[in-house]
């Protein structure tokens, strides 16, 4: 099978692998080749004898924009092979688990990362970059933000997380948060573990880890829990645990 293959459009080429070169994601490109890591230098683009790629912006203003014309060398430098083309921006849709796990199912992606004041809007629409925000923060690049869109994509592909169950009862499966996880020891400064996760009683357990996936969701993601309650009235699913505490029990 052919390695999903991510290319980084940058400045800094750099500020790769980073955190991407470590554990298993790291293991998967460096070992197993479950996934292949490219840069492309933007700066290698530029047809200024300065080597400069960005310019004022049109109508005025703060800053400086990079150039449309740089961008598009650089991205006609790759061979796509039908991967689509990612733009790190804030004002860009954010990313979401869904559409992670889309991307994973592709070839790889083409993530470029811009700097300064952002890129030229030109070269976004005619080379049809998806606009993509990884939080209501703006950043002073794109890397940072790239790194966790690749992280969230790669850790899907089957075999470089190694436990494919592990991944079901994560946030943002069925449009639910994460319930807490415990471990040992079984007491931690005056604070115990849940006695249903100690209890042995699988059935009991997963309904207390339900109950609070749902608790969670509603008090810190209302967004995510009326798309939760949307979604199951269109399963025609039984009514969720909701407030009811005897699952903690």
């Amino acid at each position: 099978m052919a390695p999903f293959v991510v290319t980084v459009l940058t400045m800094f080429p750099e500020a790769f692998p980073g955190p991407l070169g470590v554990s298993l994601i790291g293991a998967a490109w460096r070992e197993t080749g479950l996934w292949r890591l490219e840069t492309v230098d933007i700066r290698a683009f530029s047809k200024d004898k300065r080597g400069f790629l960005d310019d004022t912006p049109a109508g005025g203003g703060p800053g400086q924009v990079m150039r449309a014309d740089v961008i598009a060398s650089a991205l006609d430098s790759v061979e796509a092979g039908g991967r689509p083309p990612l733009y790190m921006s804030a004002r860009g849709r954010p990313l979401t688990q869904a559409r992670v796990r889309e991307w994973s199912k592709g070839p790889g992606l083409i993530v470029l990362c811009g700097r300064f004041e952002g890129v030229d809007q030109r070269v976004i629409d005619a080379r049809g970059f998806e606009e993509v925000s990884v939080g209501d923060a703006v950043l002073a690049g794109g890397e940072a933000a790239a790194l966790v869109a690749v992280e969230a994509c790669v850790r899907l592909l089957p075999g470089v997380l190694g436990e494919a169950a592990s991944l079901d009862e994560e946030s943002f499966e069925d449009h639910l948060l994460e319930h807490p996880q415990y471990t040992r020891p079984r007491e931690f400064e005056g604070l115990e573990i849940p006695p249903v996760l100690t209890s042995g009683h699988h059935g009991a357990v997963a309904k207390w880890r339900r109950a609070e996936r749902e608790r969670a969701t509603r008090e810190r993601r209302p967004d995510l829990w009326a798309a939760h309650l949307a979604n199951q009235q269109a399963k025609g699913a039984s009514s969720p645990v909701g407030d009811d505490d005897d699952a903690s029990d």
